[in-house]
């Protein structure tokens, strides 16, 4: 049977995780949360941190005993059966056109600006930008944590320099007080925040790869969350100083506004260089889990096929290149839809939920001890997320029950006997 090849270091690792967990979610999500909840959205922040952390150790406890490409639905499969595997698996790979259409989008947004005028269009910029996912996903998981790592400090720099020169005090970063009510906007900014902690699921998927797996991967999904959360609550104090929400034009431009305040706008091309390669860390490793779940289920159930070969760099290239035929064809749908980048959003938070629902409900069955009261811990966190999204659950929800329903008990018997 075929393998992946085991290139990521504990360094790369933490590196991948955190760019990803900031990438697209630092451009567009602490503004969206500051204009639902304006100052209380610092609240959110802290309690999304400490909701967070018992559904990333949870991951971590899981992905160190059961170190595979198929991430949630090969937990899934553990503790349940191939039914629901299978349905995982592919509500996985639906949040190709619902998240994936925002998170280019919103990479091409900071592309387009810096192309040459014969190239200076939406589309062009969005063909771009999954161009060159695929090429770097080729390239294999080693090349690309190295890039993300270095991604990762620029941002960390971007935001001390945002703290340096905004002169951020202490009367800054003082919480607000909450009243009995606050904690309804509270609960509402969180609809939109969960988006920034998706990756942990994707990163899942890269288990397989890393040199040392049992000891490496647990520490990288921790420190890279803690990096992560910490960033955001630091960049949403900057932009609640400067008031950079509220509106339209600061959903994906809030960034680029502190910069040109702050810095002046000689180093706008800088700063847009920065946002795309933010946006474009993020996208990466979901396209390089998005890859692996497809190669990981052809491997398990059609190992002849096409999709379940890998090149001779131990890169799953026939699955990488049908995700980016299915990204392109996301991107002029959601080019051409106009939808609102809010509602994509919280559509892409649904799925992403309900897998982390899944993920620990697994656990709850594969883990003992400490580790199974952490998992029913992490499961209440998850439905409380679940209640904070609303009617958004519903595209998630329906979407399972039909990929449910999809494979009969008799199929699931003759796929069991061979």
């Amino acid at each position: 049977m075929a393998q992946l090849k085991k290139e990521i270091t504990l360094i790369s690792g933490v590196g991948q995780l955190s760019t990803t967990l900031l990438g697209t979610g630092l451009f567009m999500v602490p503004a969206l949360a500051a204009g639902i909840a304006g100052t209380l959205s610092l609240w959110s922040w802290a309690v999304l941190l400490l909701a967070i952390c018992p559904v990333a150790l949870t991951f971590a406890l899981l992905g160190k005993r059961y170190p595979n490409a198929g991430g949630t639905a090969f937990f899934v499969r553990q503790a349940f059966n191939q039914r629901l595997e299978k349905s995982i698996a592919w509500l996985f790979l639906s949040v190709i056109p619902v998240g994936v259409p925002a998170a280019v989008a919103l990479a091409a947004g900071f592309l387009q600006p810096i192309l040459p005028d014969a190239l200076n269009h939406t589309l062009v910029a969005q063909v771009i930008t999954v161009a060159l996912l695929v090429l770097v996903n080729l390239s294999g998981a080693k090349s690309s944590g190295r890039i993300q790592s270095l991604i990762a400090v620029s941002i960390l720099g971007l935001v001390a320099a945002f703290w340096w020169f905004g002169d951020v005090g202490p009367s800054d970063i003082s919480m607000p007080s909450v009243a009995q009510n606050d904690w309804v906007l509270i609960g509402a900014a969180l609809s939109v925040m969960f988006w920034c902690f998706v990756g942990i699921e994707a990163f899942a998927h890269m288990g397989e790869e890393f040199k040392s797996p049992q000891r490496d991967f647990p520490i990288a999904i921790i420190i890279g969350c803690i990096i992560a959360g910490a960033t955001y609550w630091a960049c949403s104090v900057v932009i609640i100083k400067f008031h950079a929400y509220g509106s339209a034009q600061f959903d994906s431009g809030s960034i680029p506004y502190l910069a040109n305040i702050l810095f002046g706008e000689t180093l706008s091309p800088w700063i847009n260089a920065l946002g795309f390669a933010a946006c474009f860390a993020s996208i990466n490793l979901y396209t390089q889990s998005l890859s692996r779940m497809l190669w990981a289920q052809a491997r398990e159930y059609k190992p002849h096929s096409r999709i379940a070969h890998l090149s001779v760099s131990g890169v799953p290239s026939n699955a990488t290149f049908a995700v980016g035929a299915v990204l392109l064809i996301s991107c002029f749908i959601g080019e051409f839809s106009q939808l609102d980048l809010e509602f994509f959003v919280k559509l892409a938070n649904g799925v992403f939920i309900l897998v982390y629902f899944m993920a620990m409900l697994s656990a709850c069955k594969l883990l003992k001890g400490a580790g199974r009261v952490l998992a029913y811990i992490s499961l209440a966190t998850c439905t409380i997320m679940m209640a904070c999204v609303g009617w958004s659950m519903l595209y998630a929800l329906i979407l399972f029950a039909l990929l449910v329903c999809k494979i009969k008990p008799e199929e699931e018997n003759k796929i069991a006997m061979t």
